[in-house]
This record gives structure tokens, sequence and C-alpha cells, in this order.
């Protein structure tokens, strides 16, 4: 029996739980090479398996060794377990260098693989795609633009492979794990900077300034007849309008043509409302910052989030993949400039209001949407209703979408925050956001700063992402003081990525660092004071100040669970002594605006 009927039989058992499939054939079959020392061995294993990290550096070299004048395999960063995270650049005569890249008057795009380590499919897609180029079948791509391929961000996940890291996904035989070794996931770090994988995207970013980046996944969800499904955030509600704008209008058709006329099914980027119930309708995302499409959005990056049908067998997936980015390189190369330029429009807006947390709107829109047939039934196993698809086509002509359109939050963006040097560690992750950031002198003095207190505060009671977060709500006050900040670093808001520095540093929004976590010590005190020594100089405080005495005395009748409690009555108190920790619950970080 050959490898590959021993591979197919083993996919196919292991498959056997999830819904049955719809035929599929496709032009894109053709792709496919069966030999030659530049097959991959995607291609060799008949479109069942995916290379280990020592394979996919093996191919990385024969593709190098191929044609070093076209391709270069450099180091970008290592994970935490030590492995090398690598990055291929494809481009043409030798021009590897970010000087280069930016003056040959061609567009650089950023692909990303294995984020999510168990979805690898855009590695495998790539290295045909790059072996077309070496071979010289698509001599075409590298006239038209610079390539920076990064294989696997998700190394040490990658490398904990198995044949049961996803339940719901039709192959590889063998995939990674979602999270890197400490259990993080990469695709909800892009504001806290916890993860190598992540912070070296950020300086590839930072230095080789790609007019777009992609980001290749495989989706959980729903069954229906898509095969790739991409996004971005709708320009209705993205902080990059001009942006969005270019990618729906100008890169959408392209990219759908090409995935069409070689069989396959693009489709949106959508989740279910309700997992048991598809006609309850559609989830229309918003990506927040945390992930790489909702930082593009904020960064003016122009980011597509490719999320492929997870049920769909792996060769059809990775071939979709293959497909798709031979379409974003076509749009790129015809459509450049107006995306450029939309960059370009996007650098020099800087809000004075920005909207830091959204919510599915109550009303819904409708589209046309390719689903599979599916029946309702009663499982003794959950004592709920539960589904199951049948693997038919069924289309819904107006199907329901609810776009996060609701606005929950919005801050008023001040003209520039300022960092106190114990927060260095933060100054440094701004850097490497690309965000522009300056040393104060210490001779200048400042007055008219805002300063927020929490008011009010919940921990969340578990922790996400290796971070116990945390919502506030908060009260301002303009210091009256003339201040020295000395060490200190203002951070501007009139610059290229003014959203994204209120975003990170306005501790109201979600994915601010303060929610993340890295103000947490402004919770604690660490003074206290003795009933026998406050009793005394309270009494004296309240004598000498009448309309103290006044606010107290209002205070015990208007609150009678204050009146009953001495903690409170005492606590209220020490509060008004010169005594009490003047930083308590305050946020350090200072903020300037126009208009008070």
């Amino acid at each position: 029996m050959s490898l590959g009927i021993v591979l197919l039989y083993a996919t196919l058992n292991l498959n056997s739980h999830l819904p049955p499939l719809q035929p599929w054939q496709g032009q894109s079959e053709q792709l496919m090479q069966q030999e030659g020392l530049l097959t991959t061995d995607f291609e060799l294993s008949g479109g069942l398996e995916s290379p280990n990290y020592k394979q996919t550096n093996a191919f990385i070299k024969r593709l190098v060794a191929s044609n070093p004048t076209q391709f270069k395999s450099i180091k970008i960063g290592t994970s935490d377990q030590g492995r090398d995270i690598n990055m291929l650049l494809a481009v043409e005569d030798s021009q590897f260098t970010p000087a280069m890249m930016k003056n040959n008057n061609k567009p650089t795009v950023l692909i990303q693989a294995g984020i999510h380590a168990g979805e690898i499919d855009g590695k495998d897609a790539m290295f045909m795609l790059l072996r077309d180029i070496a071979t010289g079948k698509r001599r075409d791509i590298l006239s038209k633009v610079n390539i920076l391929f990064i294989p696997i961000l998700n190394v040490d996940g990658h490398e904990r492979s198995s044949e049961f890291n996803r339940i719901n996904q039709r192959g590889p035989i063998n995939m990674g794990f979602r999270t890197n070794s400490k259990n993080l996931n990469l695709n909800r770090d892009y504001t806290k900077l916890d993860t190598p994988g992540v912070r070296s995207v950020l300086k590839v970013i930072n230095d080789y300034a790609p007019s777009l980046y992609v980001d290749v996944h495989v989706t959980d969800g729903a069954d229906y007849q898509y095969d790739v499904t991409y996004g971005f955030n709708p320009s209705f509600a993205s902080e990059s309008p001009t942006i969005a704008k270019v990618l729906e209008d100008q890169f959408t058709p392209i990219i759908n043509k090409k995935l069409t006329e070689q069989g396959h099914i693009p489709g949106p980027l959508v989740f279910v409302m309700d997992k048991r119930n598809l006609k309850k309708g559609l989830a229309g995302w918003v990506a927040s910052p945390r992930f790489s499409n909702g930082w593009g959005d904020l960064k003016g990056l122009p980011t597509i989030l490719v999320e492929n049908h997870s049920l769909k067998p792996y060769k059809q997936r990775v071939l979709g993949t293959y497909v798709f980015i031979d379409g974003v390189i076509e749009a790129l190369a015809q459509q450049y400039k107006a995306l450029d330029k939309a960059i370009e429009t996007e650098k020099h807006n800087h809000p004075t209001e920005l909207v830091v947390a959204r919510g599915y709107s109550q009303e819904a829109d409708y589209i046309s949407f390719k689903g599979v047939k599916y029946k309702s039934f009663e499982s003794a196993l959950s004592g709920h209703q539960e589904v199951k698809y049948l693997g038919e086509p069924v289309q819904y002509d107006n199907l329901p979408v609810y776009w996060q359109k609701d606005v929950k939050l919005t801050v008023k963006v001040p003209d520039a925050f300022y960092i106190p040097p114990e927060y260095s560690a933060l100054v440094e992750k701004l850097v490497l956001q690309g965000i522009e950031v300056e040393k104060l002198a210490d001779d200048l003095s400042f007055s008219g700063l805002t300063q927020l207190k929490v008011e009010q505060h919940s921990f969340a009671k578990t922790p996400f992402e290796g971070r116990f977060r945390v919502e506030a709500s908060f009260t301002s006050t303009v210091l009256e003081d003339e201040l020295i900040l000395t060490g200190w670093t203002k951070v501007s808001t009139k610059q290229d990525y003014s959203e994204l520095v209120t975003h990170l540093l306005h501790p109201a929004a979600p994915d601010s660092f303060f929610a993340w976590g890295d103000f947490h010590s402004i919770f604690q005190r660490t003074e206290y004071v003795e009933n026998y020594a406050l009793e005394p100089y309270a009494r004296k405080m309240l004598k000498e100040s009448p309309k103290l005495a006044l606010a107290f005395d209002k205070k015990i009748r208007e609150d009678k669970k204050f009146a009953k409690s001495d903690k409170q009555r005492l606590e209220w108190l020490y509060e008004k002594t010169p005594y009490y920790d003047r930083a308590y619950l305050k946020y350090p970080i200072l903020m300037s605006y126009t208009e008070q």
C-alpha cells in the first residue's frame, strides 16, 4: 500500500466525526507539482500533510539555494523555547535591504502564516507559489511586488504537533497548537506585546514599511459553502476608512474573480450569532487592536485577515490560499498607488474624539449567504437542541447580519500623554509600535495637565492571556500646580499613528496598557493609619475646618451605610488628612488638552 493511500485512510478515520463533505474539484489542482527538487512536502503527501519545523527550514534553504539573487532567509526573532523565527525575502536583483525595497518602485506585501500554528495553510500555499517563482513559472510576480513571508510565526506551538489539536478541522494530519509555549495567543498580543513572535513582526513592519499585511488563519464555527473567507474592518466602522474603501472597492473584486475562476468560493469574514441556529443571523465583527487586523486598522496599515473554512479538506484550503495570495498580489500591483494615497491620507487624520469600544447593532443588514443544510435534534448528551450538518448546499437570500455599529464608549483625545520615568518599559513598547516619543528636557515646566483617578473598578476573576484584566471608570482633575517633569516622556497624538497612541495610553480603552494590567500597583496601599493616631488628629482637623465638619455631618445624615460603619467613617477622615497616599488610584500618565 502506497504512503499516499495510508495517509488518506488515516485522515478519513480522523475526520469521521465531522459533517459530510461536498465534492470539490477546481482548476487550482493543476498548481500541484508531483516531482522535482522544489516539490513541497505538502505536494509529496498528496495534499494531506504539512512539514515540521526542521523540514520547513530545509525547504527554505533549498529555495534560497535555487536562486540566491531572488530569495534570502533572515532571522527576525527567537521564541521562548529558543527556536529561530525566520522570514523569507523574495525580491528581484538581490534588493534585500529595507532601503532597497522602499526605493525600487514596487509595493511590498508582508504575508504571515502560523500565528495560530495549527492553522498553517499559508505556509504550504506560499511554498508552492515561491517555488513557482523560483522555477520561472511565475516570473511576473517579482516584477510587480516585493514579498516578505513568515512561514511559521508561532514556532513553539508549531512543534507541539498532534493529530488531535483541532477537533473541527480537516487536516493536515498532524498540526500545531494554537498558543505558544507559555499558552499565550499571539493574535491577542498586538497591543500588550508579551510574545517574541508579535514583537518580531512589529520590528519587521517598522523596518520594511510594507504596503499590505496579510495574516492567514483557519476559522472555527458553522458549516457553509465558502472555502476562503477574508476581510478587514469595514469602512463604516474603520479608523482608517479611506484604506478600507480601497480594499473594499478595488481589491475585493480582483481577489474574488481570481478565486472563482480557479474553482473556489470566496466569502465574507463573518461569524454566527448562534452556532445552534444559523437563521438567527451572522455577527459582523469589528476587530479591536489586540488582533492583527484591528491593530492594522488603527496603525493605518492595510491588513487582510484570511479565515479559511476549517471543514474543507486541507488540500482545498491550501490551493485556495495560493489563489487568494495570487489575487492579492495582482490587486496590489494594480492598485498600490491608490492604496498608498489612502495610507498617506490616514497618517494626517488626527481625531479629537475616538470610539474605543463597540457593540453589536440591534438592527440587521441583510446579505445573500451560501450555507449548508442542517437539522436540529435533541441531544441526550448535552440535554439541549444541537445541530447536525447534512452536507447539502442551501442558499439564504436575506440572512441578517448584525455589525458592531453601536458605539459603547468614546473618549476625548488629548493633545499629548506624559509618561513618568518609572514606566520606561511602556515607552519601549511604544517605540516598537512605531510611535514617536519625546524625552522631555529637565528645565521644561508644565501647567494645567489632567490626571485621571479611578472611581470604580473590577478585576477579572480569571486570567486572560496571562494577565488579570481590569475595567474602571474615572474622574478627571486639572492639576493647578506647575510641574517640572524631569525624565518624563511626551507622546503627542498629532502624529502618524494618533489613534493607536490613544488606544494604548488612554486607560478607558479596552486594549490599553491599563486594561491589560500594567498599572495594577496603583490599586494597592502600603501606608496605613492607627485609629489611636487618627481619631485625635481628625477631631482637631474638623475643629479647624468648619467646611469639612459640615461635609462629614452631611455624609453621616445622608448615607446610612456610611453612618453605621466605623471603617468607612475613619477612612473618609483619613483621606482628608495630608498623610493620605495621594498616588492611590491615580493613573500616573498625565494628559494635556487644548481646551479643558
